[in-house]
C-alpha cells in the first residue's frame, strides 16, 4: 500500500528522509531536519511571491484553477451571483452558513444601525487635499477608526470582535461614498437607511438635490452582483496581508487598512482600471488586431483583464459578469468600448499564442466596463473592490485568530549581502 510520504535524499551526505504527506503537501519546517551537520541550520525553501506555498489552513473559498471553479464555504459563485444578495454572501463567507431568515434580517438591521459615521470623521475626511485620491482617503479613514473605536484592541473578546465586524462591514460604504464625494467637492450625503445596500450606496454617491435617491432596479441589482462576485478569493495580496498584518494581533481597522494599502496597486485593484485604460488606447474596433501583433511581438503592450495568478481556465466571475453588463447597457446604452472588447476577446480566444498561455478573460475584463456605464469615474474602481472585500477580509482575519497554529508572519530570507567588515572612519573612505 502507498504511504503518504516523500522520501527525500540529500546527495551532500547520502542521508535519506521519510517527510510526511498532508493534503497534498510538506511542511516547511520539516525541511529543517535536512542539515550537512550539528552547525548546518538546514534546509529553507525559497519561494518569491508565495507561488507554490500554503501558508494557512482555510474553510472560506475554494479555487481550482484549472478547471475555472470558484465557491464560497461549498457554493458556487455563480449561483450565489443569480441567486443571493451580497450581504446574504457576506454573511455565509464570515460566519460559514446561508443565513435563515431572522438571522440575515437581524445582520441587515445591524449593519443599518452603523452606517452613520462619527461626525469627527467627517471633519477627518474634510482635511483631505481637493484632489486626493479617493482609495487615498479610505485607507486613511479606515486606520483612522480605530482612534474612534479603542475596544477594538479587544480582539481576544468575541463580542468585541463581532461588533468591530459590523461596524466596517457598514461604515465602508459611507467611507467610501464621502471619499468620492470629496474629490468631486460635492456635499456630503448621509446614509438612508430606508434603501437596500447597494442603492444606499448609490445614494451616498449621487443624490444631488431630489429629498430621496431611487436607482435604477437593474443598475442596484449589477452592484450587488458585482459585490457578490468580489467578495473573497482566497490568499491573493490583499488577504494575505490582513493575515500577515492581523497575525500581530493590531485592531481589525488597521489590519483592514493595511489589506486595502495592498488593493491600491494596479496589479491588484486598479487592474479594472488598467483594462479600461487600455481599451481606451486601442481606440477602435479596426486597431485591435495590430495591439495583438504588439503584444504578441514584445513591443511594450500588455493584454490587460486577461490571465490570472490562479485560473488557467476562464475566470468563472468573468461570466457572470460578460452576462451582467449585456443587462447594464440596456439602461445605460452600451459603452463605446465594448465592441473594442468583444473583439479583443475574440481575437484571444482563438489566437493560439494565447491559447497556449491560458491567457483567459478575467473577473477586471468587464467589471470596469460596468462600473464606467454606471458613470463611475477611474479612480474610485478600487474603492468599489474594497468594499465588497471588507467581507472576506474578515472573515479571512477571524479564521487566522482561531487557529492553533498561527502565529506572528515571520519570514525567512537568503542573505545576499556582504560578510563581516570592519568600520572605517569618515576621513578613510574612499568614493
Amino acid at each position: 500500500m502507498a504511504k503518504e510520504t516523500l522520501t527525500v535524499t540529500d546527495n551532500r551526505t547520502g542521508k535519506n528522509y521519510e517527510l510526511p504527506i498532508t493534503d497534498g503537501t510538506i511542511r516547511a519546517l520539516d525541511l529543517r531536519e535536512i542539515k550537512t551537520g550539528a552547525e548546518d541550520f538546514g534546509l529553507l525553501s525559497y519561494d518569491p511571491a508565495y507561488l507554490n506555498t500554503a501558508s494557512c489552513r482555510s474553510s472560506i473559498t475554494f479555487i481550482d484553477g484549472d478547471k475555472g471553479i470558484l465557491r464560497y464555504r461549498g457554493y458556487d459563485v455563480a449561483e450565489l451571483a443569480e441567486k443571493s444578495s451580497y450581504l446574504e454572501v457576506a454573511y455565509l463567507i464570515l460566519y460559514g452558513e446561508l443565513p435563515t431568515k431572522p438571522q440575515i434580517e437581524e445582520f441587515s438591521s445591524e449593519i443599518t444601525v452603523h452606517t452613520f459615521l462619527h461626525e469627527n470623521a467627517r471633519r477627518f475626511i474634510d482635511g483631505f487635499r481637493y484632489d486626493a485620491h479617493p482609495m487615498g482617503v479610505l485607507i486613511a479613514t479606515v486606520a483612522a477608526l480605530s482612534t474612534f473605536y479603542p475596544e477594538a484592541k479587544e480582539i481576544k473578546d468575541e463580542k468585541q470582535r463581532r461588533q468591530q465586524v459590523v461596524r466596517l462591514m457598514a461604515k465602508m460604504p459611507t467611507i467610501a461614498a464621502w471619499s468620492y464625494r470629496h474629490a468631486r467637492g460635492f456635499p456630503l450625503v448621509y446614509p438612508d437607511n430606508h434603501l437596500s445596500s447597494p442603492a444606499n450606496l448609490l445614494s451616498m454617491m449621487k443624490r444631488m438635490a431630489e429629498s430621496r435617491y431611487q436607482p435604477n432596479p437593474t443598475i442596484e441589482r449589477a452592484l450587488d452582483v458585482l459585490f457578490i462576485l468580489h467578495a473573497d478569493h482566497e490568499q491573493n495580496c490583499s488577504t494575505s496581508a490582513v493575515r500577515t498584518v492581523g497575525s500581530s494581533l493590531v485592531d481589525p481597522y488597521s489590519a483592514v487598512a493595511a489589506a486595502a494599502a495592498a488593493l491600491y496597486g494596479p496589479l491588484h485593484g486598479g487592474a479594472n482600471e488598467a483594462v479600461l485604460r487600455m481599451l481606451m488606447h486601442i481606440g477602435s474596433v479596426k486597431n485591435v488586431p495590430a495591439f495583438i501583433k504588439e503584444v504578441k511581438d514584445g513591443g511594450g503592450q500588455r493584454l490587460m483583464g486577461f490571465g490570472h495568478r490562479v485560473y488557467k481556465n476562464y475566470d468563472p466571475r468573468a461570466r457572470v459578469i460578460k452576462k451582467l453588463a449585456d443587462e447594464v447597457f440596456q439602461v445605460t446604452g452600451k459603452s463605446p468600448l465594448l465592441d473594442i472588447a468583444l473583439e479583443l476577446e475574440k481575437i484571444a480566444l482563438s489566437d493560439e499564442y494565447f491559447i497556449k498561455r491560458k491567457l483567459y478573460p478575467n473577473v477586471d475584463f468587464y467589471s470596469g466596463l460596468i462600473y464606467q456605464a454606471i458613470g463611475f469615474p477611474l479612480d474610485m474602481f478600487p474603492v468599489l473592490f474594497a468594499i465588497p472585500r471588507t467581507a472576506g477580509w474578515l472573515a479571512q482575519w477571524e479564521e487566522m485568530l482561531r487557529d492553533p497554529e498561527q502565529k506572528i508572519a515571520r519570514p525567512r530570507q537568503i542573505y545576499t549581502g556582504h560578510d563581516e567588515r570592519k568600520y572605517v572612519p569618515v576621513e578613510q573612505r574612499k568614493a
